[in-house]
């Protein structure tokens, strides 16, 4: 069963954040469920752990991270996901998506969660 998003907060900055070794979005619909969160946090940023995203949200041929990223920038959330390299399995081009997405203002790829927590706040 997928667990909820805690709302947090950091240097008088407003967040969500998904549980760091639990998943979160078990289908790509599941999207929604974070601008619900935000919602009613009265946030638009959220901090999410690489156990969060959808089974084949790393596979850039399963479409998942598109749509999903689609989904939340049109929502104007911002999202900083912690996917340390290390430990998360990319597919073999997606560590251009992560390049493409660190340079746009709605969704970065971090090490660690103070780094993300760090970027987040610093708005």
């Amino acid at each position: 069963m997928s667990t909820s998003l805690v709302a947090c907060e950091q240097d008088g900055v407003s967040f969500v954040e998904g549980p760091s070794d639990g998943e979160f979005l078990r289908k790509i619909g599941d999207w929604s469920r974070i601008v619900e969160a935000c919602s009613a946090a009265q946030t638009r940023f959220v901090l999410l752990h690489a156990t969060n995203m959808t089974p084949r949200f790393f596979d850039l041929s399963s479409g998942e991270a598109g749509e999903i990223l689609q989904k939340l920038r049109s929502y104007r959330v911002r999202v900083a996901l912690v996917c340390p390299a290390s430990t998360t399995p990319f597919s073999t081009h997606f560590h251009e998506l992560v390049a493409e997405e660190n340079q746009l203002p709605y969704f970065r790829f971090f090490e660690s969660a103070e780094a993300a927590r760090d970027w987040l706040v610093a708005v």
